[in-house]
């Protein structure tokens, strides 16, 4: 009874040695290591040669596809006109990312470079804020550069403005510039800054497919404008609008309204080789302070008049009057 036991528990382990061996040989092959362009061939190992070419040609049939993204902050204890100010281009621009504030500092470049970098933007809108009164825009573009500073003047937020314009809310914009931004290269530079920062990419996922609104940037007095306008089409809710009745096509202005004063031009991020630099900008405390100067020359020239005054009246003292007391009563 032994003997027969023992051969019956042999036989038993040869049958699940022979099942795993066919599994084995049945088994999935090895997935091959994936690459940029696809997943890599066996034959490509043989030669890098051929695999850098068919890589290449990959590479050309590939179409591009803009995947532009910004990131917009602030400086901390900014104004809350130019928070709002923030909140509008925020609102204008789907492809961007709103991250917290930042501290306004001289290395505030190699913080807002790990934010760009964390959120996975290519370029970034920084609104810093000084003294509570001065608004300074930085336009960059990461991590390589360039970038531009801007003073922000003459702001005017939708909430102020109260304007009958209203688009849709993720279209694209179309981008309008005036024909004196092809005159010098900085302008030419604060164009493509402009364009590719502002202009919405094609298909991304939080737009609308629709063009309704225009961007306009025109230079005036070197200072860069920026208005925002609805495209307005007449027509009734059942009509459609022909494709060659366009001529009554209005601008209805939406918002918001500011002026760029470019300040300079980095060649890195948030700071580098100075490659512009403006020669008319006048820094807004260098107008405080002259402004204060001439309060402060009116006052001189009151001190100045009143000595005047006593020293000539000390000088052309009056002859006492003989006849003074002769109404006074005893």
């Amino acid at each position: 009874m032994g003997k027969g036991k023992g051969k019956k528990r042999k036989q038993e382990e040869a049958a699940l040695q022979a099942k795993k061996a066919k599994k084995a040989d049945s088994s999935a092959p090895i997935r091959p290591a994936r690459t940029l362009t696809g997943w890599k061939d066996a034959d490509t190992d043989a030669s890098d040669d051929h695999g850098i070419e068919a890589e290449a040609q990959a590479h050309n049939s590939s179409t591009f596809r803009n995947k532009e993204k910004v990131l917009v902050t602030c400086s901390r204890r900014i104004n809350f006109r130019y928070r709002h100010l923030m909140l509008n281009v925020v609102s204008l621009l789907p492809h961007s990312k709103k991250d917290s504030k930042v501290e306004s500092k001289e290395t505030k470049g190699a913080t807002l470079n790990e934010l760009i970098d964390l959120r996975n933007c290519s370029s970034s809108l920084f609104f810093e804020c000084r003294k509570a009164k001065d608004l300074y825009l930085w336009m960059v573009k990461s991590p390589s550069g360039p970038s531009i500073k801007f003073l922000v003047n003459a702001v005017h937020t939708m909430e102020e403005l109260k304007l009958t314009g209203n688009h849709l809310k993720g279209s694209r914009p179309v981008l309008s510039f005036s024909t004196n931004f092809d005159d010098s290269p900085h302008w030419k530079l604060v164009k493509e800054m402009l364009t590719q920062i502002f202009g919405t990419p094609k298909e991304h996922r939080k737009s609308k497919p629709f063009h309704d609104h225009v961007f306009v940037f025109s230079i005036v007095d070197d200072h860069v404008w920026f208005r925002n306008y609805q495209i307005s089409v007449p027509h009734n809710e059942m009509d459609k609008v022909d494709k060659g009745g366009l001529d009554k096509m209005t601008l209805i202005e939406v918002g918001p309204r500011f002026c760029l004063n470019p300040i300079k031009i980095f060649g890195g991020s948030f700071g580098g080789p100075t490659l512009y630099e403006n020669p008319f900008y006048v820094s807004p405390n260098q107008i405080r302070a002259l402004e204060k100067k001439k309060k402060a020359s009116k006052y001189v020239t009151k001190v100045k008049a009143k000595t005047r005054r006593k020293i000539h009246e000390m000088e052309n003292a009056l002859v006492p009057d003989e006849f003074a007391d002769l109404w006074k009563e005893d």
